[in-house]
């Protein structure tokens, strides 16, 4: 496997059109509705169609490609914060080079990271990487090494991939069918739902992760949805001439987030501080070739990261990058040199600890839940909190505060500074899902981590052009370039307002921190109560994370993974009776099951990606030529109609996969 084609200029330059195309895709997404998609997989497809076509390709080049490629995916995340600049009035545009440097210093210092996590969190770890596994299943099925099962595996992603776009394009293009259905009622004055989402790429998540953190996620929505809200809808009042549903999202939005955004912080202290003796295991391991006595030969080549040499003049480098950028963002200030300087080496050195704290906790969601699922925007959340309350004490120290042009200022270094971790989470969540596909197709490390290093600067390249371009075209909530734009059109980045007016309350004084205090205490019962189910040996596991998942997450994206994780649930009940009838072992009997159901997942995944990008182009096109942001859609005003038959097709849907992959049974 090692003497195979791995690291080729082909493959780069394929990874780096792919990188640029998803990117733009992520970008305007991102800004339109708030969520992005991990591009890992449909580049996979997209990867291994076109290298079939050269007969020396092998699955290591493929797997290459994807990894560089789902830097388009995760980069782009930083999209959540930023625009905040143009929000607040503190930019009129983007300025390419502070954009760009904020972007590749952030997304290599972010590879670079999570390098030393890589043995701890991938070799040794039964995380289940959702989207790195179902990467690695895409590559061998399609991989001319892997004999006569190739054919059997691309029929099961095809499958499951034909379905996906068929749906994805009657839901999101022709808009027949519904994406998610809730049903809203009332007791006394608490409102309350009953929600389902029907998104296939989620459900395979879910089944890809399995039902230990299905349940966890389905106790953090029922805190969410069943206590939380119906709580603050009975105490608090609210106009009763609106809907429901805009009521019960107003709380969800403006409270009940930020009791997951603390469950997931003290989570994700949680997670660093039970890590750090395999962390610094993995560091040894990391940096065993800088000993005289240790040749590099004497590390296996599936087991060989990027040189520690490389590492530190890589990080070297970023870090004059990261004074140089912070001093030109600061410099246009006005405030005094020794002020200035005082905060450059603050941000830098808060985005260096900072981003290497996320590293390890954003290594373990995307583990835990896959990239897509991952809530960056928490993670987010978390860091311009901590940099805001940094920057409001050394704000009080040195008068910067003083004026109303200081509190302004101070609320974009801390923006800025926040995009920068970001940009560290994002890659390190999915570089350690793109090494967990490394791993099972027994790629080079060394050689994805210089794959990721270049999506990055594809990815960082790109950026500012498409931010530009999107602002001037369309604006964004609270910024409009031209007063006589559409304001239909408008992008509402959501995200980024939300940061926004999170860094502008801590800096007025006006944030509450009630419920960020409760998610906290939430999380720290969470934990203790996981901690004793351990000491017990019990089955059952409380994953804190996967709790606060479930209350920050909205239903629509939580309730198809749980229904995934049922179904895996199922699937493997069935599979160990039916092999206990027969004679058979049970454990045999289900791996064969289990593949056959992933590598349907994993088409289910491509299948909606792939017309997610093709759709984010139609659109981007029919709005620049004055048209709508539906221009596919033919059904119109149906009234409740797509819900009924979006919950029958989900139905169905689910159905067909436990049949399919019960065939493995027979074989």
């Amino acid at each position: 496997m090692s003497k195979l084609r791995e690291l080729t200029f082909r493959g780069i330059i394929l990874g780096a059109l792919i990188t640029i195309i998803f990117t733009a895709s992520n970008v305007y997404l991102g800004l339109k509705v708030g969520l992005t998609f991990s591009s890992a997989i449909p580049a996979a497809v997209i990867s291994m169609a076109i290298l079939r076509l050269f007969p020396d390709s092998t699955i290591l080049e493929n797997n290459m490609v994807q990894t560089q490629a789902s830097a388009a995916g995760t980069l782009s995340s930083i999209i959540f914060v930023i625009p905040g600049l143009l929000m607040m009035g503190y930019w009129h545009d983007f300025p390419f080079w502070l954009t760009f440097a904020v972007c590749l210093a952030g997304g290599m210092l972010g590879v670079l990271f999570s390098i030393p996590l890589r043995h701890v969190m991938v070799v040794k770890s039964n995380l289940p990487y959702p989207e790195g596994v179902a990467a690695a299943e895409i590559l061998k099925a399609g991989s001319k090494t892997e004999g006569s099962d190739a054919n059997d595996g691309l029929k099961d992603i095809l499958f499951g991939g034909v379905i996906a776009s068929i749906v994805s394009l009657f839901t999101n293009g022709f808009k027949l069918l519904s994406g998610s259905s809730a049903y809203w009622f009332t007791a006394g004055k608490s409102i309350f739902q009953i929600p389902l989402g029907f998104s296939l790429a989620l459900l395979s998540a879910g089944y890809l992760i399995g039902i230990i953190s299905g349940i966890a996620i389905l106790i953090g929505m029922v805190i969410a949805w069943l206590f939380g809200i119906p709580i603050l809808t009975a105490i608090i009042g609210y106009d009763s001439s609106l809907p429901l549903s805009q009521v019960a999202m107003q709380f969800w939005d403006s409270d009940i987030r930020f009791i997951g955004a603390g469950t997931i912080a003290i989570s994700a202290v949680w997670t660093l501080f039970s890590l750090i003796k395999p962390v610094i295991e993995g560091l040894k391991i990391s940096f065993k070739t800088l000993r005289s006595d240790v040749s590099i030969q004497d590390v296996p080549t599936t087991e060989r990261d990027l040189s520690p040499k490389w590492i530190f003049s890589i990080m070297a480098a970023m870090l004059v990058i990261l004074v140089a950028t912070f001093y030109s963002f600061i410099a246009d200030s006005g405030l005094s040199s020794g002020v200035a300087w005082s905060l450059v080496a603050c941000a830098v050195l808060f985005s260096f600890i900072m981003g290497f704290l996320v590293a390890a906790a954003c290594g373990y969601m995307a583990g835990l839940v896959g990239s897509s699922a991952s809530p960056m925007s928490g993670i987010a959340i978390v860091a311009v909190i901590v940099v805001s309350l940094i920057l409001l004490g050394l704000g009080e120290v040195n008068g910067m505060l003083s004026t109303v042009e200081g509190s302004n200022f101070a609320t974009a270094l801390a923006l800025f500074t926040t995009s920068t971790v970001l940009a560290i989470a994002c890659i390190s969540n999915d570089n350690l899902q793109d090494l967990k596909t490394g791993h099972l197709v027994n790629a080079t490390p060394w050689k994805q981590q210089v794959a990721l290093l270049i999506g990055c600067f594809v990815g960082a390249l790109v950026i500012a052009p498409i931010l530009e371009t999107l602002y001037h075209a369309y604006g964004f909530t609270g910024a409009i370039p031209r007063s006589d734009m559409d304001l239909t059109q408008v992008l509402a980045a959501p995200q980024a307002s939300l940061m926004t007016t999170i860094a502008r309350g801590i800096f007025s004084h006006q944030l509450d921190w009630t419920m960020i205090f409760i998610g906290l205490v939430l999380g720290a019962i969470i934990i203790i109560t996981d901690l004793i189910l351990a000491k017990r040996h019990s089955k059952f596991r409380l994953p804190a994370l996967a709790v606060g998942l479930g209350i920050y997450l909205p239903p629509s994206v939580t309730t198809p993974i749980f229904v995934g994780t049922l179904l895996s649930w199922i699937i493997k009940r069935y599979t160990y009776a039916d092999a206990k009838r027969n004679n058979l072992d049970p454990k045999v009997q289900f791996k064969k099951v289990d593949r056959k159901a992933a590598l349907i997942a994993s088409g289910l995944i491509v299948g909606e990606s792939l017309i997610g990008v093709i759709l984010a182009v139609v659109i981007v096109i029919s709005i620049t030529n004055g048209g709508s942001d539906a221009p596919l859609a033919i059904f119109n005003n149906l009234g409740n109609i797509p819900q009924y038959l979006g919950l029958f097709v989900f139905i169905f849907i689910c159905w067909l996969f436990i049949r399919r992959a019960l065939l493995a049974i027979k074989k």
